[in-house]
């Protein structure tokens, strides 16, 4: 099996959480052949140079932002067009920065994005842990914006694609989804929004969802094992559930596309970069799970009806 790891933006804790997970015992015994991607100059081996990073170097702030977000872009174009030729089976990317990304002269809002454009293909954003599976519907887009795309066509989408993508890669036979609403109490009988009457149970039926559920139950009743995974209207509501019940074990699948990618369920911590105390584990998790994946793909590992919780 073979792997490819992204440093994802040099300035961050990238390059630190790849060298530990790297020397891992766990990680070294899943037998896989890791093919590290990004610039030449960070604390990380790399085997695929995509440039120099210097951090050191005079310059403007805005100058190494967007240095940063070029490199970061250029490893991950790399692994995915690898990826697509079959040269890695996978890839696993550790945090980039999106405004870093925006200046290097990349549109994308994110990995999902960027990864979906480069494969040609509609993608999905999910966190997952042992505990709890959380989908996203729409992804990185301002608050004010979400009304407008939570409609009834990106909600049935992210439910194919959920279906799908635990029926492939994660043996569950028969999954079962649920929609959490929109707004506050799934709007009250219309006091509070009449999107998730009008437009979220519609969508619900269509696309094989239990619900709508309020917020503020329905990850809860996931979390108790009624749900298999759980599709969120936006970012934050979807995010903070997964990461409040599992941070640092969650880790981040696309769904959708035609080779497996895995990531941290964190960011790039500029505060702590370069101090040697970032914690590998969400990057250790998602590197086990890529191999767990690609396992699954190769018809080594059987599927399963009753998913636990």
């Amino acid at each position: 099996m073979r792997l490819a790891i992204t440093l994802g933006d040099p300035r961050g804790i990238g390059p630190e959480i790849v060298g530990k997970a790297l020397a891992d015992p766990a990680v070294r015994a899943l037998g896989v052949t890791w093919r590290v991607y990004g610039p030449r100059g960070t604390t990380a081996p790399v085997d695929v140079d995509v440039g120099e990073w210097a951090p050191s170097a005079d310059g403007a702030e805005t100058e190494r932002v967007a240095r940063a977000g070029l490199l970061a872009g250029r490893a991950v174009e790399q692994a995915a067009r690898d990826a697509l030729a079959g040269v890695v089976d996978g890839l696993v990317t550790a945090p980039l920065d999106k405004a870093a990304l925006l200046a290097g002269g990349y549109a994308d809002p994110g990995h999902t994005e960027l990864l979906g454009r480069l494969a040609g293909c509609p993608t999905t954003m999910m966190l997952a842990s042992d505990r709890l599976r959380v989908v996203l519907a729409t992804t990185h887009i301002a608050l004010r914006e979400v009304p407008d795309a939570v409609t009834h066509a990106a909600l049935v989408q992210a439910a194919e694609a959920t279906r799908a993508g635990l029926q492939r890669d994660f043996g569950i036979v028969a999954p079962r989804l649920a929609l959490c609403a929109l707004n506050p109490h799934g709007g009250d009988g219309g006091r509070f929004g009449d999107e998730d009457a009008r437009v979220l149970a519609p969508a619900a039926q269509a696309g094989g969802m239990a619900g709508p559920f309020p917020a503020d139950t329905v990850f809860v009743r996931a979390l108790r094992g009624e749900f298999d995974a759980v599709i969120a209207p936006y970012h934050d509501v979807g995010m903070t559930a997964i990461k409040v019940a599992s941070f640092g074990e969650a880790v981040n699948v696309t769904l959708g596309l035609p080779f497996v990618r895995t990531s941290p369920d964190h960011g790039t911590a500029l505060d702590i970069a370069g101090q040697g105390i970032a914690d590998p584990s969400s990057m250790i998790a998602a590197m086990t799970l890529a191999a767990s994946l690609v396992s699954r793909r190769a018809g080594r590992v059987p599927d399963r009806s009753s998913p636990s919780p």
